[in-house]
């Protein structure tokens, strides 16, 4: 890992990686399941499935899914099962002409010396993955061996084509290139160009960038609908302005992607007394395409709400050194404290936004403090 090997320090990195870094301990909500892992992976279990042949009629994808060792495991039955297979087919064919027996000088059998099962077990293995010793081989006296000796070469064919693929797409699948891709470990809510703002911070630690960039969040909270309906995993869509003015960034450096606190924001109304109190999860998705591969890459991870800091921000990372932008990672996840309303944005936008709150030299508006619920037993 590299925050292991001291090129980036562990106490400022969130990454794919860094599961076993130490973290800042936070007393978990009792009853609260994180939806997203800060790791990215979905904490979601898919019980009472039924119709379990689905997953048959997608072979590949299966055997992509599956872990190395049942990988492994699968390849080597495949290969010695085919083996067996056609090595007794071979025996069969030995067999039914009468080679096994000895005969004279002018008997021609199907395929020459194969007096035993071995010999045809290992004839099978010569034939399929065409070594050729020059021992044993096919002769024209059996119609059927020129058969198998097709159908068996076939066969071999399709096994290596789809577990040396199986084997290839597990080495290259996407979400290796998305261990590089790092978050900053807590969100910062500040005033940031006259708005209140919701920030985390980004990078890229590889060389190689990744085409495409986008960035996604999602607010994942229990509500309630007005016809009294309860939706315990309810997944709000947030807008966010990109540093670069567009859908797509650009991830050479670290950067900070912003989310406005406004009216339409599933945040409005949420004051720092709030997010204390509710259940709530913000999630981040960053999706791309490989430059190298050119394969899309996706990296998620979820800030709930003792992992978001108000009245923060996040501290520079970029300097100039010998005419080269250097970038410091020791400083990605650090932030210092900054004046800030405690109150909602909704309430600040009634009060007369943020430049009331300057003009009172950064004096804090209070809001009203709301009890926490107790958390209640969801069944999904």
């Amino acid at each position: 890992m590299l925050s292991r090997k001291g090129i980036i320090p562990e106490d400022y990195l969130l990454t794919r990686l860094a599961e076993d870094v130490q973290q800042p301990k936070f007393k978990a909500t009792p009853g609260k399941a994180r939806f997203i892992a800060k790791s990215g992976t979905c904490n979601v279990a898919h019980t009472n499935i039924r119709e379990q042949g689905r997953f048959l009629q997608d072979v590949f994808t299966t055997l992509v899914d599956l872990k190395w060792l049942h990988t492994l495991i699968i390849f080597t039955m495949s290969f010695l099962c085919s083996w067996l297979l056609f090595g007794m087919i071979w025996w069969l064919i030995a067999f039914a002409h009468g080679d096994l027996d000895q005969k004279g000088d002018d008997f021609v059998p199907c395929v020459t010396d194969i007096h035993s099962f071995s010999s045809a077990f290992l004839f099978s293995i010569e034939v399929q993955v065409t070594i050729g010793f020059g021992g044993r081989m096919i002769t024209e006296e059996c119609v059927s061996a020129i058969i198998i000796l097709i159908v068996q070469n076939i066969v071999g064919l399709v096994i290596n084509a789809i577990m040396l693929g199986c084997i290839f797409m597990k080495t290259a699948q996407a979400n290796r290139r998305a261990e590089t891709l790092i978050f900053s470990k807590h969100a910062v809510i500040s005033i940031r160009n006259n708005k209140l703002c919701f920030m985390i911070r980004i990078g890229d630690l590889r060389k190689s960038m990744i085409i495409s960039a986008t960035v996604r969040m999602q607010v994942v909270r229990r509500t309630t609908t007005p016809e009294g309906e309860v939706v315990p995993l309810d997944q709000i869509d947030i807008h966010m302005d990109n540093p670069v003015g567009t859908n797509g960034i650009f991830l050479v450096s670290p950067l900070i992607i912003c989310h406005v606190i406004d009216k339409d924001s599933p945040l409005y109304e949420m004051s720092a007394s709030d997010l204390q109190c509710d259940d709530i999860e913000v999630i981040v998705v960053l999706e791309g395409v490989v430059e190298t591969t050119g394969i899309t890459t996706q990296a998620r991870t979820s800030y709930v709400s003792e992992e978001i800091l108000w009245g923060q921000r996040f501290v520079p990372t970029v300097s100039v050194d010998d005419g080269m932008y250097a970038v410091d990672y020791s400083k990605f996840g650090n932030t210092v404290k900054v004046p800030t309303p405690c109150c909602s944005a909704k309430k600040l936008d009634e009060t007369g936004g943020v430049a009331r709150f300057k003009l009172h030299g950064g004096a804090t508006l209070r809001a009203s403090v709301r009890r926490r619920k107790q958390p209640s037993i969801i069944s999904l």
